[in-house]
Parts: C-alpha cells; structure tokens; sequence
C-alpha cells in the first residue's frame, strides 16, 4: 500500500494541485488557522445574520448560530481531516470516490460555483467603493474590479504561501475594526440588556435559520482540503477548522445579527459609511474581500487543474480570474445570488460521499497497483439521492437540508460500499 504522506515524484507546480502534499511541504496548525480564519472573516456572510436576527430574541439567537456554526464546524472538520490525510485537494480526492471521470462532476461543480462567487465579490468591491467616493460613472467602478482582480489573483497565483501572508496582514485588523464596530453598535443601542430588550419583527422558524447559517460556507467549507492538505496531522486539520468555521464564521454571522437589530444594516462596511467613517469601511472591504477571494480563486485553479489533467493550478487561475471579472462588469452581483445558492444545496452532499468512502475504503492509503476506475456509479448514486433530498426539503422548508443532503449521501456509501475495499489491478 502506498502512503500519501510519502514524497511523490517532484510536480511542475510547487503547490501540489494534482499530486499529494509530501512531508516536506507540510506546515504548522498555527499556519493553517491563519489561512482559514482568513477565508471565512468574509463580510458577505453577516447578510445571513441580518436574515435571521430579527426573527429571533438576542439569546435565542445565539443558540440558532451556535447550533449551525457546529454542524457547519464538523462536517468541515471531517473534510479537513480527510484532506490532511490524503494530501489531496477536494477534486483530486473525487476520483476515488467517483471515478476518474466521474469526479469531473466535481470540479465543475466546485470550480463554476467559485468562479461564480469571485466575479460576485469583485462587482460588490466597485460597487461598494463607488457609493464610498460617491461615482457616477462606470469607468471608475470598472477600474477598481480589475485592479483589485488582478490582485487577488496574483495571491492565488503564490499558492498557500501568498494566502497565508494576505491572511497574516488582513484578517486581524479586519477582525479588529468589526469587533470595534460590533461594540460601538452595542453602545449605541443602550448596551446588551437593550439589545436583549429587542422585540423579533419578523418569523422564521429554528430550521429554516439553522439551515441558513449552515449554508453560509457548507458549499466553500466542501474545499477545506485544498488548504488542510498542507497540515501536518489530520488533529492539526481539525482544529483548524473548527477553530475557522465554528468560531471565526459564527462570529461573523453574529456581527451581522447586531448589525440588522441596533442599526438597520447587515454589512459593516455600510455601518462604517453611515457612521461616517468612509476610509475605515474601504479598508475593511478591501482587507476582506482581497483574503477571501484570493482563497476562492485558488479553488477555481486546483479545480481546473483536475479538470483537464493539467499538472499546474496557474493558467486555470488566471483565466477564472478573468471570466469572474468579465461577470463582475456585467453586474452578475445583482443577479446571481439565487443561483449560487442553489448550487450550494448540491455541493455539500459531495463532502458527504468523499468523508464516509474514505473511512470506508481509503484509510489504508491505496494499493500500489490499483487503478481507479472511470466511474464509481455506487457513489454517483449516494451523491444524486443527497443531492435530491436536500433539494426537496429545501422547497418544501423542513429540516435543515444541507446537513440531511451529507448525512443521507455518506449513510448510503457506507451502506453500498460496505465491505467493499481497493483491489489491486490484475496483473
């Protein structure tokens, strides 16, 4: 058997894209909670506190957030572990599990999903830098999508490396001035017995939140292994995401929630340009945004790579990173929401299927002459029923679908692929 922590032959692109991480190129539990905090501080994601805070009292509320934000925690805390025990980024690891066809399944889902959400980020900078400086005018608007564009793709383009130094520099600052604006909300509205004091003005029920808030990061939170692959233990991983997704995504969800109930508003960048503080909300908008969506124009490059069996994550970048501005000009951030979020319900279950086949089939690492076959249907099967259940009760509003869409689609592997395990090749 063949053990993925073992040095693979040395690829063209240093970041691994296609092959696992080798011990060497490993990095500290420290490193990955920089990398990760960095990409779930993401302001959009208080739009989903701002949908729920007023249908809740303040202190119910923070049971609804902490109740997703641990479901959303450990179901990534798995993916993270798998990730780091492979080595393998989330597409590489869809060809055990679906095939070496099959798993193109994945890298189109998850690649146009991210190429999607970046050209969504890029508009809403020059949208929100525009209202700032108060233009008119496209050109300006225009220029800022490009420019900050091409900076977050040459991050993407250092790999982990350039990730993890934009985190370094941004995300504690960002936290910073959100914790800062949070408080002074707080302050503002007569403290946190006033906040508590806040009567709901809208009805949502307990599912239908928790399932928000789960849905803030389930679809990108699926690609935690392109970044827990570089951990040096699969516990590094874990706490890593936990400490990422349930606290740092939590927080931000919260954030959002203080933000609707003591100012009308959910995004803190506007809460700064309301309390006239322009330059701190471009800051914070800037710092953000740069982090996050350098990490998304990363997975959009490693899911190419696995698409068309390239050995480098570099041209796939670059060109996702411009079709995703091409979206961005045409103002895809007004319109596209809905559909991100729909394919957000068909993602999850994908994690679902590569967390129970790993336990099922791959702890072992993978027999030196076993070929992977070009479809696994048993798999592809447990991904389409996940997929279908969490599409229906999404519609019809019961549970939280999601977490029912990962839950039914890893039961069924480990049912049909139960005693199942890698064979080699004949000879």
């Amino acid at each position: 058997m063949t053990d993925d922590v073992l040095d693979p032959p040395e690829p063209i692109d240093k970041d691994y894209p296609v092959t696992p991480v080798p011990g060497h190129a490993r990095r500290t539990a420290l490193s990955l909670v920089v990398v990760l905090v960095g990409f779930t501080v993401f302001t959009p994601t208080m739009l989903a506190g701002a949908t729920i805070g007023p249908a809740f009292p303040f202190w119910s509320l923070l049971g609804v957030v902490l109740a997703g934000s641990t479901i959303l925690g450990c179901y990534v805390a798995l993916m993270g572990y798998v990730g780091a025990r492979a080595g393998l980024t989330t597409v590489v690891m869809a060809r055990r599990s679906f095939g070496m066809r099959g798993s193109k399944l994945a890298s189109v889902l998850l690649g146009g999903t991210q190429i999607g959400w970046y050209g969504v980020v890029v508009g809403t900078i020059g949208d929100l830098t525009a209202q700032a400086a108060g233009w008119e005018t496209f050109a300006p608007r225009a220029a800022i999508m490009v420019v900050t564009s091409a900076l977050m793709c040459v991050t993407a383009l250092y790999g982990y490396r350039g990730m993890y130094w934009a985190s370094l520099v941004a995300t504690p600052l960002v936290l910073v001035l959100a914790v800062w604006v949070a408080v002074r909300s707080v302050s503002d509205a007569g403290g946190f017995d006033a906040l508590a004091a806040i009567e709901p003005v809208a009805t949502m029920s307990v599912a239908t939140a928790i399932t928000t808030v789960v849905g803030t990061f389930a679809s990108a939170g699926t690609q935690a292994p392109n970044w827990t692959r570089f951990a040096r233990s699969g516990r590094s991983a874990v706490l890593a995401c936990l400490l990422a997704f349930l606290i740092g995504n939590g927080a931000m969800v919260v954030f959002g929630a203080i933000g609707a109930l003591t100012t009308g508003e959910a995004d803190f960048v506007l809460v700064l340009f309301n309390l006239g503080l322009i330059g701190w909300g471009v800051f914070l908008l800037f710092g953000n945004l740069w982090t996050s969506n350098a990490d998304t124009a990363y997975a959009f490059g490693v899911a190419g790579a696995e698409l068309l069996d390239r050995p480098s994550k570099t041209p796939f970048i670059i060109v996702g990173s411009v079709i995703g501005t091409v979206l961005a000009l045409t103002g895809v951030q007004n319109n596209l929401i809905t559909y991100l979020g729909l394919l957000g319900t068909f993602i999850p279950p994908l994690g679902g299927v590569i967390i129970a086949d790993y336990f099922c089939r791959w702890r072992q690492g993978v027999p030196d002459t076993h070929t992977l076959p070009a479809v696994e249907p048993r798999n592809l099967i447990a991904y389409a029923v996940g997929c279908v259940a969490a599409y229906v009760t999404g519609q019809l509003e019961m549970g939280i679908p999601p977490l029912l869409g990962i839950v039914l689609a890893a039961g069924l592997v480990v049912l049909l692929q139960r005693g199942r395990t890698p064979a080699p090749s004949p000879a």
